[in-house]
Protein backbone atom coordinates (compact mmCIF):
# COMPACT_ATOMS: atom_id res chain seq x y z
CA UNK A 1 0.00 0.00 0.00
CA UNK A 2 1.49 3.49 -1.06
CA UNK A 3 1.96 5.75 2.02
CA UNK A 4 0.43 9.02 2.12
CA UNK A 5 0.83 11.60 4.31
CA UNK A 6 -2.18 14.55 4.03
CA UNK A 7 -0.09 16.85 6.06
CA UNK A 8 2.00 17.35 3.47
CA UNK A 9 -0.66 18.39 1.27
CA UNK A 10 -1.49 21.83 1.92
CA UNK A 11 -5.43 20.98 0.95
CA UNK A 12 -7.31 18.35 0.72
CA UNK A 13 -10.14 17.46 -2.07
CA UNK A 14 -13.31 14.93 -2.98
CA UNK A 15 -13.87 14.84 -6.75
CA UNK A 16 -17.06 13.51 -8.11
CA UNK A 17 -17.10 11.54 -11.72
CA UNK A 18 -19.92 9.44 -13.25
CA UNK A 19 -18.04 6.00 -13.59
CA UNK A 20 -20.19 5.55 -16.72
CA UNK A 21 -18.45 8.49 -17.86
CA UNK A 22 -14.63 8.45 -16.18
CA UNK A 23 -14.32 5.67 -13.80
CA UNK A 24 -11.40 4.84 -11.29
CA UNK A 25 -10.47 1.81 -13.56
CA UNK A 26 -10.20 4.56 -16.29
CA UNK A 27 -7.96 6.94 -14.40
CA UNK A 28 -6.25 3.25 -13.63
CA UNK A 29 -5.23 2.87 -17.06
CA UNK A 30 -4.88 6.69 -18.55
CA UNK A 31 -2.68 6.93 -15.52
CA UNK A 32 -2.66 10.30 -15.94
CA UNK A 33 -6.43 12.18 -16.24
CA UNK A 34 -7.96 15.34 -17.05
CA UNK A 35 -10.78 16.57 -14.76
CA UNK A 36 -12.38 18.70 -17.09
CA UNK A 37 -16.17 19.68 -17.96
CA UNK A 38 -17.31 21.02 -14.57
CA UNK A 39 -19.46 24.22 -15.26
CA UNK A 40 -20.13 25.24 -11.26
CA UNK A 41 -18.53 28.29 -10.43
CA UNK A 42 -17.83 27.11 -6.82
CA UNK A 43 -16.22 23.89 -7.89
CA UNK A 44 -14.22 25.25 -10.59
CA UNK A 45 -13.09 28.01 -8.25
CA UNK A 46 -11.89 24.83 -5.99
CA UNK A 47 -10.44 23.37 -9.21
CA UNK A 48 -8.25 26.58 -9.29
CA UNK A 49 -6.91 26.66 -6.05
CA UNK A 50 -5.61 23.21 -6.52
CA UNK A 51 -2.01 22.76 -6.39
CA UNK A 52 0.11 19.92 -7.23
CA UNK A 53 0.78 17.24 -4.20
CA UNK A 54 -2.64 17.99 -3.05
CA UNK A 55 -5.03 14.60 -2.75
CA UNK A 56 -8.38 13.94 -3.12
CA UNK A 57 -10.68 11.03 -2.68
CA UNK A 58 -12.45 10.04 -6.40
CA UNK A 59 -15.72 9.50 -5.71
CA UNK A 60 -18.41 7.40 -8.37
CA UNK A 61 -21.17 9.79 -8.42
CA UNK A 62 -24.32 8.48 -9.83
CA UNK A 63 -23.65 5.12 -9.79
CA UNK A 64 -22.11 3.56 -6.74
CA UNK A 65 -22.74 6.40 -4.96
CA UNK A 66 -18.87 5.76 -3.04
CA UNK A 67 -15.57 7.10 -2.66
CA UNK A 68 -13.33 4.43 -4.35
CA UNK A 69 -9.72 5.81 -4.05
CA UNK A 70 -7.22 8.40 -3.35
CA UNK A 71 -5.59 10.93 -6.01
CA UNK A 72 -2.76 13.74 -6.42
CA UNK A 73 -3.25 16.65 -8.44
CA UNK A 74 -0.43 16.54 -11.01
CA UNK A 75 -0.76 19.39 -12.83
CA UNK A 76 -2.97 22.31 -11.52
CA UNK A 77 -4.02 26.05 -12.89
CA UNK A 78 -5.21 24.83 -16.26
CA UNK A 79 -7.67 26.02 -18.36
CA UNK A 80 -10.47 23.35 -19.66
CA UNK A 81 -9.59 21.92 -22.87
CA UNK A 82 -13.66 21.43 -23.52
CA UNK A 83 -14.39 24.76 -23.20
CA UNK A 84 -14.26 26.86 -26.41
CA UNK A 85 -14.42 30.36 -24.27
CA UNK A 86 -11.56 29.43 -21.77
CA UNK A 87 -13.39 30.50 -17.95
CA UNK A 88 -13.15 27.15 -16.88
CA UNK A 89 -10.73 25.29 -15.34
CA UNK A 90 -9.04 21.99 -15.12
CA UNK A 91 -6.62 19.94 -13.48
CA UNK A 92 -4.51 16.70 -13.89
CA UNK A 93 -4.42 13.77 -11.75
CA UNK A 94 -2.57 10.93 -11.06
CA UNK A 95 -3.85 7.77 -8.64
CA UNK A 96 -2.37 7.21 -5.88
CA UNK A 97 -4.44 3.89 -4.65
CA UNK A 98 -8.00 2.10 -4.31
CA UNK A 99 -9.08 2.15 -0.80
CA UNK A 100 -9.38 -1.18 1.07
CA UNK A 101 -12.49 -1.00 0.96
CA UNK A 102 -15.21 1.91 -1.04
CA UNK A 103 -16.87 4.31 1.48
CA UNK A 104 -20.67 4.74 0.28
CA UNK A 105 -22.62 7.56 0.52
CA UNK A 106 -25.06 6.11 2.81
CA UNK A 107 -22.31 5.47 5.60
CA UNK A 108 -21.10 9.14 5.18
CA UNK A 109 -24.73 10.50 5.60
CA UNK A 110 -25.00 7.69 8.74
CA UNK A 111 -22.36 8.92 10.23
CA UNK A 112 -22.69 12.29 12.91
CA UNK A 113 -19.32 13.15 12.67
CA UNK A 114 -19.45 13.47 8.72
CA UNK A 115 -22.22 15.60 9.09
CA UNK A 116 -21.31 19.00 7.90
CA UNK A 117 -19.15 17.50 4.97
CA UNK A 118 -19.49 19.43 1.75
CA UNK A 119 -19.94 16.15 0.06
CA UNK A 120 -23.47 16.25 2.50
CA UNK A 121 -23.97 20.43 2.55
CA UNK A 122 -23.08 20.65 -1.07
CA UNK A 123 -24.40 17.35 -3.02
CA UNK A 124 -24.88 19.08 -6.25
CA UNK A 125 -20.84 19.99 -5.81
CA UNK A 126 -18.42 18.17 -7.51
CA UNK A 127 -15.66 18.95 -6.69
CA UNK A 128 -15.28 20.13 -2.57
CA UNK A 129 -12.71 20.87 0.06
CA UNK A 130 -12.28 17.83 2.70
CA UNK A 131 -11.21 19.10 6.02
CA UNK A 132 -8.20 17.24 7.33
CA UNK A 133 -10.28 15.39 10.13
CA UNK A 134 -13.02 14.32 7.78
CA UNK A 135 -10.35 12.70 5.45
CA UNK A 136 -8.47 10.71 8.36
CA UNK A 137 -12.70 9.36 9.69
CA UNK A 138 -13.29 8.41 6.29
CA UNK A 139 -9.78 6.19 5.80
CA UNK A 140 -10.89 5.21 9.22
CA UNK A 141 -14.46 3.57 7.41
CA UNK A 142 -12.33 2.09 4.74
CA UNK A 143 -10.49 -0.24 7.10
CA UNK A 144 -7.02 2.34 6.28
CA UNK A 145 -7.39 4.03 10.10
Amino acid sequence: MTEINPALSDRLWLMKSEPDAYSWDDLLAEGEGTWDGVRNHRAANNLRAMEVGDLAFFYHSNIGKEIVGIVTISQGGLTDPTDPDGKWAAVKVKPVRKLARPVTLAQIKADPALADMELLRLSRLSVAEVTPGHWAHILGLAGEG
